[in-house]
């Protein structure tokens, strides 16, 4: 894990500046470029206007291109530029295909959304727990879309925050499942101690959040590798409980009426879940220029993780219809 934290390290440092940004070539096109083109009565296109693009920015965009255009055609490197690598915008958005799979994705979970409300009764105890995770996941997919359009400091900060709060709550209601601080009809007598625990919990994840959220934002600097960070380990601790709930042995119990060497023959999926979301994952590693300057790693992880949320949410579904949950008094 250090290892991977190191790498995804590097990456992220691009984002204070990089090679083409501090080239003398593009510096200079940028400042020629202002002087002759960027006038009070300069007016941008209606879609650029609409995305709040400005006439500098407009002029670091066709610089960009320019030189990379010259990279090209000399067989030389293709360079970031502002931690990013050279798309081509479409309508004012900086990186269409990003946008358009996060849209991909949010319909995703507006489908698992509407699956859920419809095959899990409301009596579930964890049907209000993953349905608030379909909202929050909805949220942080719409405010991707944003952040590939324009990549702004307020854009960046929504994206960023609502991507955390998504995994920090799937590794919230991942504890309340696997520690069974669920309430449980049949034995009230529990129930409060584990509405205790449940409550302590839940305070602990909301400070956490916060102080996240709030670290972030006092900063001069965004801390990417920080952000970073924060959000590997929530997901590796979210994949290593399901990891450990998907194998055939009684670490726990897994439903609240059945025992814990009960296994029915679905638990493997979350499994699958684990090995696919790694697997998609490691694209970002994986960081090369966009073809057609288009399609890059980051917008390939986001086309991959779309077929995994359906997977996900019928996972979900067939958990939550398990027999498990059901006393044999009903």
């Amino acid at each position: 894990m250090k290892a991977l934290l190191c790498i995804l390290a590097l990456l992220v440092s691009t984002a204070y500046g990089s090679s083409g940004d501090r080239s003398t070539e593009f510096q200079n096109c940028v400042s020629t470029c202002y002087g002759d083109q960027c006038h009070p009565w300069t007016t941008l296109p209606l879609d650029l206007r609409a995305t709040r693009w400005t006439c500098a920015d407009d002029c670091k965009y066709h610089c960009m291109h320019m030189l990379t255009d010259t990279a090209v055609r000399l067989g030389q490197p293709i360079q970031q530029y502002h931690g990013k690598w050279p798309f081509w915008r479409f309508l004012g958005m900086q990186e269409p295909a990003s946008v358009a799979f996060s849209l991909w994705n949010m319909w995703f979970h507006l489908q698992g959304a509407r699956r859920l409300r419809q095959k899990i009764p409301a009596s579930h105890p964890f049907r209000a727990y993953y349905l608030t995770w379909a909202y929050v996941s909805i949220n942080a997919w719409i405010w991707s879309a944003v952040f590939h359009t324009r990549d702004l400091p307020i854009t960046e900060k929504l994206d960023y925050f609502s991507a955390a709060l998504a995994i920090l709550y799937a590794l919230y209601y991942t504890v309340i499942r696997m520690a069974n601080l669920y309430p449980r009809s049949s034995k009230p007598d529990d129930n409060n101690s584990r509405s205790r625990l449940r409550v302590g919990w839940s305070a602990l994840c909301i400070v956490t959040y916060l102080s996240h959220v709030t670290y972030l934002s006092v900063l001069p600097r965004f801390d990417y590798t920080y952000n970073m960070t924060f959000n590997i380990v929530l997901g590796i601790s979210h994949n290593i409980l399901w990891l450990l709930y998907s194998l055939p042995v009684p670490f726990f119990r897994r439903f609240p009426y059945a025992s814990k060497s009960y296994n029915p023959r679905h638990i493997y999926k979350a499994g699958i879940f684990v090995l696919f979301t790694t697997t998609a994952t490691a694209l970002e590693l994986f960081d090369f220029p966009p073809l057609g300057r288009v399609l890059d790693a980051h917008a390939l992880w986001h086309l991959s993780t779309a077929p995994i949320a359906k997977f996900w949410y019928d996972f979900l579904i067939q958990d939550a219809q398990d027999q498990g949950w059901r006393s044999s008094q009903t």
